[in-house]
């Protein structure tokens, strides 16, 4: 976009652009979402970033009235399968945090120089900004949903220190971090003190219509006894899994919306995360967010794919369909080679129980390296032997097509498996049927249309069920 397009988009609060860029306001010296409902600046004191990263690295603050740090990730990321996207997927993921910048550099195969030059280039921050304005955010959810002391917030949001911690703070968003917390006492109640075990309480924005339905009737389906359960009535359903993080355990419980009309500019997805430890929040809510595709861009992907006859009539009852990800990409990779009914007993022989149940929540799925050890056998075996020793990567910032040439070197995976694993655990936004010819036209978004296709054969009886 042009600078002209973008100030029209600022001047009409035009919320299908949040998270696509922000701009900054000179005079004020503060940064805010396209949406932001304050009084429009003079055209000639804004200036525009592709990042919130860069929007603070060149001395702006996060505006208080549209939390500019909350808007959902851009779609572009997702889409794109170069270096600069696979390391801003990692970076989401918390790589930099745990690892280093030389740890990230180490998983895309760069040296940190070419990282930083790329990075900053394309987004304008580098590796370790990118990483602080996710740590800010981090630390001001916990601030404000809970009553943990400042000292615990601070390292569970992977600052190094307090003080590091309250210069962010104070750098980002013009306030102390008791302030923060005060703020969001005046506003929807004072943080729990019980906040710990009763979980996070969180909204996980998207941008534009969500099919809500779908997305839980599909994971509906796809329920692993164990590690998964959906309970409530269609249309107010609240789905939990168990998710393995870096330094533990979680649950996740993600409650249905009713679904969004096209005119919907966005909403959000109410959330609670329950984790063993705290420095699993930013890497957990993007799993999620991957999970429940909540970083697409409805507006590029219905504008295309309605442009088709076939899928049009679709596009138009099912405005914001998604096309859902995973919460754990090697998880995934199993349940789709074994089967829903191999993949519960799995779970019961070797999964790894939780500390406490949580309902009928009682364990994490097998890591790969159990299973290979357990199961060497057949293409589990395989599987799971690639995947523990790294041959085969699927995480956030996997090359895809490296992945399916390994993924298609494997024996026993056919082109059906090998698609869903490179849509569900790569989260290719751009994967055509096995066995189908489909239009260029409906690049880059084939998995989008393969839903559309899918649902359309539901309606009428035929087909099976979308995996």
């Amino acid at each position: 976009m042009d600078e002209e397009t973008r100030y029209e988009a600022v001047r009409s609060r035009d919320a299908r652009f949040d998270g696509e860029f922000f701009f900054a306001v000179e005079t004020t010296g503060i940064y805010c979402r396209p949406s932001c409902p304050a009084v429009t600046p003079k055209r000639r004191n804004v200036r525009y970033y592709t990042t919130a990263a860069a929007a603070q690295r060149s001395g702006f603050r996060a505006c208080r009235r549209c939390r500019p740090d909350a808007v959902p990730g851009s779609a572009e990321w997702n889409v794109r399968a170069d270096v600069v996207a696979r390391a801003m997927r990692l970076i989401g993921d918390g790589v930099v945090d745990r690892e280093g910048v030389g740890g990230l550099a180490a998983r895309l195969g760069y040296s940190t120089r070419q990282v930083q030059r790329q990075l900053t280039a394309e987004v304008g921050a580098g590796p370790v900004a990118l990483a602080r304005a996710q740590r800010a955010h981090t630390a001001r959810v916990l601030l404000q949903t809970t009553g943990l002391p400042v000292t615990e917030i601070a390292f569970a949001a992977g600052f190094a220190s307090v003080r590091q911690f309250n210069d962010t703070v104070r750098a980002v968003y013009a306030s102390t971090p008791s302030a923060l917390r005060a703020t969001a006492a005046r506003g929807s109640g004072a943080p729990r003190e019980d906040a710990p075990a009763a979980g996070i309480p969180l909204r996980l924005a998207h941008r534009g219509p969500y099919r809500s339905t779908a997305v839980f009737d599909l994971l509906a389906r796809e329920t692993v006894e164990g590690v998964e359960d959906l309970t409530g009535t269609r249309g107010r359903r609240t789905y939990r899994r168990t998710l393995r993080l870096p330094y533990g355990t979680g649950v996740v419980a993600v409650d249905e919306s009713p679904d969004s009309p096209a005119s919907r500019p966005g909403g959000w997805l109410d959330t609670r995360l329950h984790l063993t430890d705290l420095r699993d929040l930013t890497t957990a809510v993007q799993r999620v967010r991957r999970l429940f595709d909540l970083d697409a861009d409805p507006y590029a992907v219905d504008e295309r794919l309605a442009a088709d006859p076939r899928l049009a009539p679709s596009v138009a009852e099912r405005p914001g369909l998604r096309s859902p990800g995973a919460a754990d990409p090697d998880e995934l990779a199993v349940r789709a080679l074994v089967g829903q009914a191999a993949a519960e007993r799995l779970v019961r022989r070797y999964g790894k129980a939780l500390d406490a149940p949580h309902g009928t929540l009682t364990h994490v799925f097998p890591e790969p390296a159990v299973l290979a050890e357990a199961e060497p056998d057949g293409p589990l075996g395989t599987l799971t032997a690639a995947l523990a020793d790294g041959t085969l990567r699927l995480d956030a910032g996997a090359d895809r097509d490296a992945a399916e040439a390994t993924l298609r070197a494997l024996p026993g995976l056919d082109a059906h498996t090998v698609a869903v694993i490179r849509t569900r655990a790569l989260g290719d936004p751009d994967v055509a049927p096995p066995g189908e010819t489909v239009p260029e036209a409906w690049r880059p978004w084939r998995s989008y249309a393969v839903r559309h296709l899918r649902a359309m054969e539901q309606e009428t009886g035929h087909g099976s069920a979308p995996r």
